[in-house]
């Protein structure tokens, strides 16, 4: 989107600094400029309007009234659908203190940025504005407008369709694999992202369903892939929901065989969470798959309650460095900290190191410098369907 056609509310208790930033945005030519001086001002602009009224709004934290960080919890808590970059004179570490909140808050942070403000850091920000993928998330957390009966008429319907997110290796730059992830092609949204169906998928118990379909649709065209001289691994994500059946196992292993795939071929992402629960049932369908062929893969790590000793409980492969370290590594140094060892506990286990989530050159050469094996994320390519995932292939010369 052109920086012209955008529109932002600046958040900013002191006058000049206020100033300063809509002086900058003026000389970008940004469309339609407003200024609150504080977070109580700045909500009640939001809520006195029916219809989204700014893209962006641009906040710093130390404010009077209402400072930045109650202003980011009602702004979550409302849903407003818009973007955010925070600002602040109060270090690094409050701003990524700041910036994970609102992460937390589901609120789409573009970024934040140390006082004082310049230009080309604003500029290097819209760019990583987009209109199409905030309308995007607006139908993907419309959740609580989904009845579980709407979404299982949807995968009755096949209205569901796997999109592949490309992981390339970090060392080579060559793709190695893709990641599946799930989207249900609304007849009326249009496209629709995984929060607003799996959690009553998985509360129901009905998950299986649409995890064998992605199972079976993705083997089926990475089958093809191959045929066609293709030679890389899809991963695909298992609910914890899903491992209490002691059949599991069996009814993996079974669709992908019957497409004509060696289960060699599929990665079965676990949340950490879900892999180390103690449940014996858990531990035995993930021990036959190990069995069976498949690779194991510890998703989202970090973000769990385990010990490190409950890695040793599964034969994994792959360990994947969830997003939410990797976004802040290149400003934060206790992230580089944390992500450094974790890739080197990955090596010294002999896994593969995974990071989700790269945006930036910077945080991938960052990671390479310190050793990652795979990397994921918008940097590379986003998630896409299957007709753009074969395209991308053939341009990435993988045969």
């Amino acid at each position: 989107m052109c920086v012209n056609e955008l529109s932002i509310l600046v958040v900013e208790d002191d006058d000049f600094q206020r100033q300063m930033v809509m002086s900058i945005l003026r000389s970008l030519d940004v469309a339609s400029i407003y200024d609150a001086s504080n977070g109580q001002q700045a909500i009640e602009m939001i809520r006195g309007k029916n219809e989204k009224f700014v893209d962006i709004i641009i906040c710093d934290l130390n404010m009077p009234e209402m400072d930045g960080l109650e202003f980011l919890r009602h702004l979550g808590q409302e849903h407003h659908n818009v973007s955010l970059i925070l600002v602040s004179a109060l270090g690094s570490r409050l701003l990524g203190s700041a910036a994970r909140m609102a992460k937390m808050y589901g609120i789409k942070l573009l970024g934040a940025i140390e006082k004082p403000i310049a230009l080309q850091q604003l500029k290097n920000m819209f760019l990583k504005y987009d209109r199409s993928e905030n309308k995007w998330l607006e139908a993907a957390n419309i959740s609580d407008g989904f009845m579980l009966k709407d979404i299982l008429q949807g995968i009755q319907a096949n209205e569901f369709e796997p999109f592949f997110q490309p992981k390339v290796d970090l060392a080579t730059d060559r793709l190695v694999g893709a990641e599946v992830l799930a989207r249900w092609n609304h007849p009326e949204l249009g496209l629709v992202g995984p929060y607003g169906f799996i959690p009553q998928l998985e509360q129901s118990k009905n998950i299986e369903s649409l995890t064998f379909m992605m199972l079976e649709k993705a083997s089926i065209a990475l089958r093809e892939f191959h045929d066609s001289g293709y030679t890389f691994n899809l991963s695909v994500n298992i609910s914890l929901a899903s491992l209490n059946d002691t059949a599991f196992a069996e009814k993996i292993t079974r669709i992908v065989r019957n497409v004509g795939l060696d289960p060699c071929h599929i990665i079965l992402e676990i949340t950490e969470t879900a892999a180390m629960t103690d449940a014996a049932h858990a531990l035995e369908n993930l021990a036959r798959l190990c069995m069976k062929g498949f690779t194991l893969s510890i998703d989202d790590y970090g973000t769990g309650y385990s010990t490190m000793q409950q890695l040793t409980r599964i034969v994994f492969s792959e360990l994947k460095i969830d997003q939410s370290f990797v976004k802040d590594l290149s400003d934060s140094e206790a992230m580089r900290i944390v992500v450094e060892s974790c890739i080197d506990m990955a090596h010294k286990l002999q896994v593969k190191s995974v990071a989700e989530g790269v945006e930036t050159q910077k945080d991938w050469d960052m990671l390479k410098s310190l050793g990652c094996d795979t990397a994921q994320g918008y940097f590379i390519a986003r998630p896409m369907n299957l007709d753009a995932f074969a395209r991308y292939l053939s341009g990435n010369q993988l045969q």
